[in-house]
């Protein structure tokens, strides 16, 4: 593969990009309402965003091995940049509703990419380091998402939130250009109808934790959708999902790992800045606080590949989910006055503990299975870890908003924390230790 920097340029600026826009929308979404108006429609602005990137996920993996992941990447890419400049000319509510939309397709088809093109172009050993590219770009986007989003809105205009991405995107595409992909497409019937029976059901259960009222209507439609779903992939010859991924036991092990997981803490980004801003600290360190999860999830990231060969995947899977585990029990511990340093800490742990769960879990969904399943197999594991996130952002929110005292909140969530942890830990041990450096070379 020629010019493999320039494609790492690409790929690492499409996660610096989305990463940024998940995190400068949520800052400065109250400034842009009492502008445009629409305040009853709040929420959705981050819904419409949330569920079709979350959806598109597992399509585009599909997608990339059936039409090859150039193509489909940087469509990504282009649809991320036009929602981006859509956006930035909304006029009211309900079009910024829409057009957000729009990017969260993008940011959908995007998303999968840069572990596949990692997977394609770089050998096991050097995945690892190539993930903490990817980590950092999160770590950097916790510290410049604020500034920009106080920048743009004291100097210019919050639309330009929006703007900044499209140089960011027309960068991305012009670093791709010289991507030549050794992985040849399979050529295959493309399953609409199952791609619009996964997309309605996934997007009416999510729907469930952004609405107030019928959430028990969406749940049900969301779950007839997924059994009409399943019984449709069972008999088609080319599906969007295919079952037989889930008869691999690693793979389907490592998936449940990612969802529980990512339900356990990964919710504790969204309130720890929140917490830190209630002992009185600023945005700006709130953010710095974040970092330190970016610092523990590269030290672990890094040497992760050469790990996988060396200890195999299921002892490695138990040791991330038991500082998973212990990291829980230090944040049941925060109380009011509780120093910085010890927040840095548990965050740095928490890094630590993603860092070496993602990355094996990203080699495995790889290395163990075929060449044209590669695409599907990632994409399953981030859209686990995104589904996970959003239980674990919304079941937190929901404790700590209900509780009367902030504190007790705190407590109360980091308590569900502790118990999804816990389950998340068992999770490895159901991996036959067959699975280790024969399955990986």
């Amino acid at each position: 593969m020629r010019n493999r920097t320039t494609v790492m340029v690409s790929i690492v600026l499409a996660v610096l990009v989305s990463s940024i826009d998940t995190t400068i929308a949520n800052t400065t979404m109250p400034i842009i309402v009492k502008e445009i108006g629409g305040n009853d429609l709040y929420a959705w602005a981050f819904t419409s965003y949330m569920v079709l990137s979350t959806v598109l996920a597992p399509l585009a993996g599909r997608l990339s091995d059936l039409f090859g992941r150039k193509r489909i990447f940087a469509a990504g890419i282009l649809l991320f940049l036009f929602g981006s400049v859509l956006c930035g000319l909304s006029q009211n509510m309900l079009q910024l509703i829409l057009f957000r939309a729009i990017q969260g397709i993008g940011a959908g088809v995007m998303m999968p990419f840069p572990a596949i093109i990692a997977g394609d172009i770089y050998p096991v050993e050097q995945r690892g380091k190539v993930q903490a590219y990817f980590t950092g770009m999160w770590g950097l986007s916790a510290i410049l998402a604020p500034l920009l989003g106080t920048f743009f809105v004291a100097y210019l205009s919050w639309r330009w939130i929006f703007f900044v991405n499209i140089p960011v995107c027309i960068v991305a595409l012009l670093a791709l250009q010289p991507y030549k992909e050794e992985y040849q497409p399979k050529k295959a019937v493309v399953d609409y109808g199952g791609a619009i029976l996964f997309a309605c059901g996934i997007s009416f259960l999510l729907l469930t934790t952004a609405v107030e009222h019928y959430s028990y209507m969406y749940g049900a439609l969301g779950g007839i959708f997924m059994i009409a779903f399943f019984l449709y992939e069972r008999n088609h010859p080319a599906p969007i999902v295919p079952l037989n991924l889930l008869r691999n036991r690693p793979v389907a092990i490592m998936i449940a790992s990612s969802f529980l997981s990512c339900a356990a803490l990964f919710g504790a980004s969204s309130f720890i800045p929140l917490f830190l801003q209630n002992q009185g600290y600023s945005l700006f360190v709130s953010g710095i606080a974040l970092l330190s999860t970016s610092i523990g999830w590269m030290a672990v990231a890094v040497p992760g590949g050469k790990w996988v060969l060396r200890y195999g995947y299921k002892r490695l899977l138990v040791i991330g989910n038991m500082i998973l585990v212990i990291t829980a029990a230090f944040f049941y511990f925060i109380y009011e006055g509780t120093p910085f340093w010890y927040t840095f800490s548990a965050l740095t742990m928490l890094g630590l503990a993603y860092g070496l769960i993602f990355t094996i879990t990203t080699i495995g969904s790889q290395q163990l299975v075929e060449a044209h399943q590669k695409g599907i197999s990632t994409s399953l594991q981030l859209f686990a870890r995104n589904i996970g996130t959003a239980v674990s952002v919304t079941i937190m929110g929901a404790i700590l908003t209900k509780s009367i005292v902030f504190y007790t909140g705190i407590h109360g969530m980091f308590v569900f924390g502790l118990v999804a942890s816990l389950l998340s830990l068992a999770m490895p041990f159901a991996i036959r230790s067959a699975s280790n450096l024969s399955e990986v070379q």
